[in-house]
């Protein structure tokens, strides 16, 4: 049950300190964060789309408390449009943004969220790839959800992110399995109150089934968002049950986990995206990536003790 306590402590000052301040923690954090500028990125790009891989990329960054901070993140998305836009590469690149990111928090935060997004979607667009919309805490979701459906008036392609443990998922799943819809399943990676969400593993697991289920059948297009090898297998299932062709769903890792399986699913035919985070405030994203699985804790931990 440490994921809870880690989730706590992303949102610790003190603790965002101690970690940055730990002489291992960027070596590290380069596992799951490979840049802090666009420059840094566009190799790793290059190199996960040589070897036939998508990407979805991300500026991490959160906590947002002025507008002008709002600004700057719109700005910097903007930038790695114009970078993507001389790679050439279409809707392999897309782009994922958290709209607190964006100003979602601050007074007027829906609209100025919006007003901040949707050039970026405009810009995106216009290079001929397309945006996802990440699903945060479950007091966003209505929010998220309201300008995922404005944007996508005039850019279908937009899609959005829904997270298995919550208990409102599956009704989200049936509105949002319609034709020309991107969804994207996640099991979960915010600490949610047992009124709103599942607490058990085997319940979300249970859950992220049922969902995946509904979206598989439904007329949109599904995206996988789980490293787990068992709903990885269950989602080709439930595909092949659905009569879906390998470029009718997708799946989605993050960078620096399981590497070989991206190329492994690459290698089969399917494709496969690659969640590549990059930028300096990277605290609250490489947080969530220990708490989401054990394995990272230990490989952190680890990491602490042998070479700190």
């Amino acid at each position: 049950m440490l994921g809870p306590v880690i989730l706590a402590a992303s949102r610790s000052d003190r603790m965002r300190r101690l970690i940055s301040a730990a002489p291992v923690t960027r070596q590290v954090v380069d596992r799951f964060i490979p840049g802090e500028s666009v420059d840094e990125i566009v190799p790793i790009i290059r190199d996960l789309t040589d070897r036939g891989l998508e990407l979805t990329m991300d500026v991490v960054g959160e906590d947002i408390t002025r507008p002008e901070q709002a600004a700057a993140a719109r700005d910097a998305y903007l930038a790695l449009v114009d970078r993507l836009g001389e790679l050439e590469l279409g809707t392999r690149a897309e782009m994922s943004v958290k709209l607190s990111l964006f100003g979602q928090s601050l007074a007027g935060g829906h609209e100025l969220a919006l007003a901040n997004v949707r050039p970026v979607v405009e810009a995106a667009a216009a290079i001929g790839t397309t945006v996802t919309l990440d699903a945060e805490d479950h007091t966003t979701l209505d929010s998220m959800f309201a300008i995922h459906e404005e944007l996508r008036k005039d850019f279908p392609q937009t899609g959005c992110v829904i997270q298995a443990y919550l208990f409102r998922t599956e009704a989200d799943a049936r509105r949002l399995a319609a034709s020309g819809s991107r969804v994207r399943l996640v099991k979960g990676a915010y600490k949610e109150p047992a009124e709103v969400a599942f607490q058990q593993k085997r319940e979300i697991d249970k859950a992220y089934v049922r969902v995946l289920r509904i979206l598989m059948e439904g007329d949109g297009y599904p995206m996988i968002g789980s490293h787990d090898p068992r709903l990885i297998s269950i989602a080709q299932e439930l595909a092949r049950r659905a009569g879906r062709k390998l470029d009718e769903y997708e799946f989605q890792m993050l960078y620096g986990i399981r590497g070989e399986e991206h190329l492994r699913l690459a290698a089969e035919g399917h494709r496969m995206r690659v969640y590549t985070a990059y930028g300096t405030d990277w605290y609250g994203y490489f947080m969530r990536r220990l708490a989401e699985k054990p394995a990272n804790l230990r490989f952190f931990v680890r990491s602490m003790i042998t070479k700190g």
